[in-house]
Formats: structure tokens, sequence, C-alpha cells
């Protein structure tokens, strides 16, 4: 039957535009803090440390308590010990940070939430909020790395789980290598900056909390609040709805969502709250810095001979929270030696988090930039040199790549930017006064994929629903899941209701890791295959229109239940009055079935690697660059962006080269714009004014190819999520341009004017 019902409608894999676009662009769309407030609802507004580290020592409160409509002012002295301890989700726990404001006169960082005003109207609350007057006794805070006080630790120690990567001996391979490059790279401080602010609101009916929130992970906000607030998980619901972007950013139980909740409890109405964009840089979370030792050697051939990547990020005195990524630079070509080291600098600031491609952009930023030196030291290509390299094995496990098409996006990435034009030698290409450079890097992620529950419904009336617990947070699912229920059910994707973000709905896993489409996508596939074995054998069965028929052989489609002969019936016939509804429950392959559905329940991560453990499952990308310099002023234009992308099984055209599209351009940002600037240990520019993000001003000629890649081992659909794949490399691929170019090899992003002029 699965069969029949593909061939008779295809829907998946043809282009379609977003189901939910039309809302979105009239304005109809209703975000977290769009959603109509009561009479009752009350405003509450932040008050943040102006110190990085020492200890609350008195409150001036009377400007702001005399500030008309003022309902309440909340400091340690009220909320101390109302809210439990939770751990960071990254750590068995639900949260983005461990660390508790409001619990007590300590101060862990600068921006740490020291107080919650309640008013009436946002802008009582906002007044009274700058009344506030707060003095402290300051300490020596360490800002970042070499500060003093900062705190450097092997991650193997600080993550149980994390192992250093040691194959053949590095030393040996360095040692006996004919070509070597050694070099340091650094990525900085990012901070994601969604359109959609932070926003919380929460209302109580008796003991039961309602929380509208743009979070990526409503079962861990959900169980997470529960823990903090002494509740049964049952008693809470979250709803995220639309989420205004986040880009790793809303990421699970943000630790302010209990301050509104609790005020909301105490003066008996529900408290909506909408920070400022300045606030969003210390209460989320943000990418943090990253410094890199790369040694590369190599024999006179070019084939790499010795691999060494050690690697320093930053993250918070409190939680354990550090994206390791070396197991993607050991992983990605052929080396016969060896050896990587991460270790954490644990500073005083608040904990970062995941930011779109979190290991990939600093960690392949360093690789790709050391292989374009290699390949500069070789006089040798830079795609000649990778392909001389690459590998169908992975050089680390052992196991084979269940598709390998990296070269095949090199070429067809090569073809379409006109690669072949390009000199062999740097600073030999000129546009009048622009020196013009060519650059390229790779784009590579692990397939992530995780459990998901969903339900599917289908009507006599020709309509269908789907629902779950997961998210839209601009990527498109939306329009996928319609699609798929489309096809699967026979049905026109305008009769197709899509209901998301909602913990009162079956329950999904985090909005991350390009794991979304890989996760849901397989939920879905289950149902709509569930509904239609359903229908077929109780048409087939004893005193069936169809009996004696093979249900196998059964299609669904056009609004009919149909054998091959043409005969069959109706879809209201096979349905009956009350419909068919059915609970997926997707589990990935080859992992435990009931740890997996009982830990998604319970609001845990469990995002694990495509291809079931029996195969290495990437994503793979070539990206490619044109640079222009000003010979004289050392202004930086990037004319130019090509990607070509291998993501196995794509489902709708459109919002893929969408998504690869948008990452490109913040690649462009990463590697010439954003940084956020440390003054100690606090953020100097936390704001869009001085916050550079690309506009459509910025933005180049962005072209996103896409590479056939059939994968039949990564997953049942052969899926492998494209959400992060476009901004990996773009910012190497701009740096190895803007050294063709000028001859200069910068190595600390982000690249500005005074690096080349």
């Amino acid at each position: 039957m699965e069969s029949g019902t593909r061939d008779s409608q295809k829907i998946l894999g043809t282009a379609h535009t977003r189901v939910e676009g039309p809302d979105k662009v009239t304005g109809r769309a209703l975000y977290a803090s769009d959603r109509p407030a009561s009479e009752t609802t009350a405003h509450a507004a932040l008050v943040t440390s102006t110190v990085a580290r020492g200890r609350i020592t008195g409150f001036d409160l009377g400007a702001a308590q005399r500030v008309r409509g003022v309902l309440g002012i909340f400091t340690h002295r009220e909320f101390a010990g109302a809210v439990a301890p939770v751990k960071h989700l990254m750590a068995g726990g639900y949260a983005n940070s461990s660390h508790r404001p409001l619990d007590s006169d300590a101060v862990a960082y600068a921006g740490q939430i020291v107080a919650l005003v309640v008013a009436e109207t946002q802008e009582a609350a906002e007044e009274a909020a700058g009344a506030v007057r707060v003095s402290y006794a300051e300490e020596p805070a360490a800002g970042g790395f070499d500060a003093p006080g900062a705190e450097t630790v092997r991650l193997a120690d600080l993550k149980a789980q994390h192992a250093d990567i040691v194959r053949g001996d590095a030393e040996a391979g360095w040692r006996d290598a004919a070509i070597r490059v050694a070099a340091r790279y650094e990525t900085p401080v990012q901070h994601h900056n969604p359109i959609e602010l932070f926003t919380t609101r929460a209302a109580w009916d008796g003991d039961r909390l309602t929380v509208h929130e743009p979070t990526r992970y409503v079962g861990a906000a959900q169980h997470g609040l529960a823990v903090q607030l002494g509740l049964d998980p049952a008693q809470v619901r979250v709803v995220a709805g639309l989420i205004g972007g986040h880009f790793g950013s809303k990421f699970a139980l943000s630790q302010h969502t209990a301050l509104v909740a609790l005020a909301a409890r105490r003066l008996g109405q529900p408290v909506s709250l909408v920070p400022t964009r300045r606030q969003g840089f210390t209460i989320a979370n943000y990418r943090p810095e990253s410094r890199h030792a790369i040694r590369l050697g190599a024999d006179r051939d070019g084939r790499f001979t010795a691999l060494v990547h050690e690697a320093e990020t930053v993250t918070s005195r409190f939680d354990p929270f550090v994206m390791e990524g070396a197991e993607v630079t050991a992983s990605l070509y052929a080396c016969p030696n060896i050896r990587t080291e991460e270790r954490a600098v644990r500073v005083d600031r608040n904990t970062p988090g995941p930011m779109r491609a979190p290991p990939e952009v600093p960690f392949l930023f360093a690789l790709e930039s050391a292989v374009d030196e290699m390949a500069v030291a070789l006089d040798m290509d830079p795609i000649v040199l990778r392909r001389l390299n690459d590998t169908a094995i992975d050089p680390v496990s052992g196991k084979p790549f269940s598709t390998r098409p990296l070269m095949a996006c090199f070429d067809a990435g090569a073809q379409a930017f006109g690669w072949a034009r390009r000199a062999p030698h740097p600073g030999t290409m000129r546009d009048g006064p622009w020196r013009v450079g060519l650059g390229c890097a790779a784009s590579v992620r692990p397939v992530k994929i995780a459990a998901a529950t969903l339900r599917v419904r289908l009507g006599p009336d020709g309509t269908a629903e789907v629902a779950c617990a997961h998210h839209e947070i601009g990527n498109g699912i939306t329009t996928l899941l319609a699609m798929g229920a489309a096809e699967g059910l026979g049905v026109p994707v305008e009769r197709v209701t899509v209901r998301l973000g909602d913990t009162a709905l079956p329950a999904a896993g985090i909005s991350g890791g390009s794991s979304t489409t890989t996760s849901l996508m397989n939920a879905l596939a289950l149902g709509c295959g569930q509904i239609r074995e359903t229908l077929a054998q109780a048409a087939t069965g004893q005193g069936g229109r169809l009996a004696g028929r093979d249900p196998a052989a059964l299609s669904l489609a056009a609004g009919r239940l149909s054998a091959p002969d043409g005969t069959g019936l109706a879809l209201a016939d096979a349905v009956g009055p009350a419909g068919v509804e059915t609970l997926a429950e997707f589990v990935p392959a080859g992992g435990d079935r009931e740890k997996a559905l009982a830990g998604l329940r319970q609001g845990h991560i469990g995002l694990a690697l495509g291809g079931g453990g029996h195969a290495v499952s990437w994503g793979f990308g070539a990206q490619f660059a044109e640079v222009h310099v000003h010979a004289e002023t050392g202004e930086i234009r990037v004319a130019r962006l090509t990607g070509a992308f291998a993501a196995g099984r794509i489902l709708n055209p459109l919002t893929a080269k969408s998504q690869l599209t948008g990452g490109m351009i913040w690649g462009l940002g990463s590697a010439l714009l954003e940084e956020t600037v440390l003054d100690g240990a606090a953020y100097r520019n936390p704001d869009l004014a001085e916050y550079l993000v690309p506009t459509s001003a910025d933005a180049p000629e962005v072209e996103a190819l896409l590479v056939p890649d059939p994968d039949d081992q990564v997953d049942a659909l052969g899926l492998k999520g494209l959400g992060e794949l476009g901004i990996i490399g773009v910012n190497a691929a701009i740096a190895n341009a803007v050294h063709h170019a000028t001859g200069r090899r910068i190595r600390k992003l982000p690249i500005r004017l005074e690096d080349v002029a």
C-alpha cells in the first residue's frame, strides 16, 4: 500500500509555498506576546545587575514604588528559596542555565536579574524598573580568556561523556611531515538577536499554570517549571505557537519564566514580560568565544599525515555547557594520525548556548583555514587538496559514511561559481582599484534525529489534522507536515490543519540540531501508514466492501480507497462518520524504544546520530566566496556567495533553498560583522545599533544549489536535515578569499578593514 499511495499523489519533493505565509505577511499570525491579554493582565519589567560579580547590599525602591500603577517589586528578599534548583538541559535537567536569579544577594554575572517590577501597564513597569536603585559590594570578575581568575579545565574532566581523540601517533606524523602548517585561530562572542524577544506570559487558574513563551522546547519548559514550582507536570501547560526566530536561543527553560509565574501567583492576575533587546544578551544564551591551535602535516604529494586540533571555549562558572566540535574536524579528511584536546574556560558570565551550527561554525573556520594554508604551502589548488584527502571511511571510528558526496558538492559549486577562472597565486586578480579573491571551504554536519510522537486524524469530509508539541520556528515544518499528510492520506494540502507548539499535544523534543524534519517527518510517515493500514484492513476484512483483496495493494488518493483494478470506495465510506485517528510513536533505529519515549515525555533531550550506529551519516556542502578588497582603503565587500549542498532527500526545494541562502548570508555576518565586544566581564554593544548583523544592503548575489544525495541508510525516509548546513564554512571561505585577494592571512574573526588596510 505504501507504493500505491506515493505513486498516485506525489507532493513531497516539489516546491510549495509556506502554508502559514499569508498569516505572517498580513499580520494575522500570533506570537507569544501577541496573545490577547485579559483586562487583568499586568506587565513586568526587569532590573539587571550593573556589576559582574559581588553581592547586593541594598535597594532604594522609593522612587519606583511611587510610580502610578506599580503593583509589586520583587527581589531576592521575596523570592529566595521560592524556586527549586533545576540543572542545565545538557546536564540532565531542563534549563538553559542552572543559575537562579532572585534566589540570594549574590551576583554571578553582569546583566543578572536582580529585581522584577510589575505594574498595570508596560510603560509604568519600565519607568519603575528604571527608578530602582541597587547598591553592590563588587568583587573581581574574570571576563574571558587569560583574565585573572579564569579557570581552564579539560573538557573530558568537565563532561563525563566527552573523550578527546587519539588515533595513530600525531606527534610522529607531524615530525615526519614534509609540509607543515601550524596556526592559531580565534572566533568571537556572538549573540543570536532574533526579532522576537524573550517574552513570557503566565496565568494561573487555581493550581494550574499556563505559560505562553517562544521556547523551542515546550516539554523541557513544562517539566522544568513543575520542578521549580513544586507542581505536577500535568498542572503546567506551555504554549509556544509561532516563534519569531531563535537560531539556537530560546533554549529549553528560561530562568526568568518561573519569576513571572511567581509574580502572577502572588498578585492573583496574569503577568506579561517583554524584556528589552539589551537584556536579551544576558537573560538568554550566546555563542561563546573560541581559540583553536591547529597543526596539519602533509607529505609532498599533499596527503595529510597528521592533524592536531586543540581548542578552548568559554563557559560559565556554574554550568558544564560546552559545544565540543573536534569530533567533526577529526573525521572530515583522511589522516592516519590524529589528536584532539578540548578545554573549557570558566568565567564570570552567563551560560552560553547553541547558536546555529554550534560547534561547526567556529571549529570548521579553524580547520578549513588551515587546509587553505596547506594548499598555499603546497602550491596546490584548494579543491584538488581536498579531493586528494577525501575519504569514504571515517578515520576516527573506522565506520563507512552512509554517503559521501563532499566532492560532488565541490564539483557542482565550482562549476556554478566559475572557480576555473581563479588565478593560482594570491594578489594577482584585480578589478580596477579592487583586489579580487576567490575562496572555498567545506560545510559538513552530522545528522541528528530524535524520538517524536504525533497525532494524525483523517475525517470523512476529506480534511486531515496533524498535531504535535514540536515548534514552528520559521523553518517551514508546518508546510512539510501539511505536504506529508496530504501525500500520505490522499487529500489536498489546503485541507490539512497542522497544530504545533503546545504541551497539550503529543510530546516531541527540542527544535534544534537540524533534527526537526528528520524526526517529525519520519513520525508522520509512520502515522499516515497506520491510518492507511487501518482503512485497508477494515475494507478488505470480512464484511468489508473490498473483502478478499490484498490490503497492501490498496491506495489512498483523491478521496478514494482504491484497488489496482480501480474498484474502491469513497473516503467518507472508508473512514466512517467519526473519522480515523492514530498516535504515531517514532523512535530512531537502534534506540531503546521504551527509554526514548519515556525521556521524551519527561522533557529530556534525546538527540541521536542518524544512521542507527552502523554508518556515519553527515550532510555535506561546499561554500564559495568572491571577495573584493579595496587596494587603498581596505574596504571589504563580498560580491558573490555560492553553496552546493547534499542533504539527503529534499522534501520542499523552495523552503530548503530559503534556509540555505539565509544561513549563507548569516555566515557573511560571522566572517565580517558579528562580534559582541567585552568590557571586562560585561557586554559593551548589546543592541542592534552596535552589534552588526547583515542587512539586505550587505547581502551579495547568493546561490544555493541542491546536489542529489540518495541515502537509504540514514533513516527510513533518507532525510538529513539542512537548517544549519548553510552557515557552516562561509566564514572560512570568505577568510580564504581575503587571503587570495590580499596575501594576508586573517586568523581572527570578524575580519575588519583595519586587518587588511
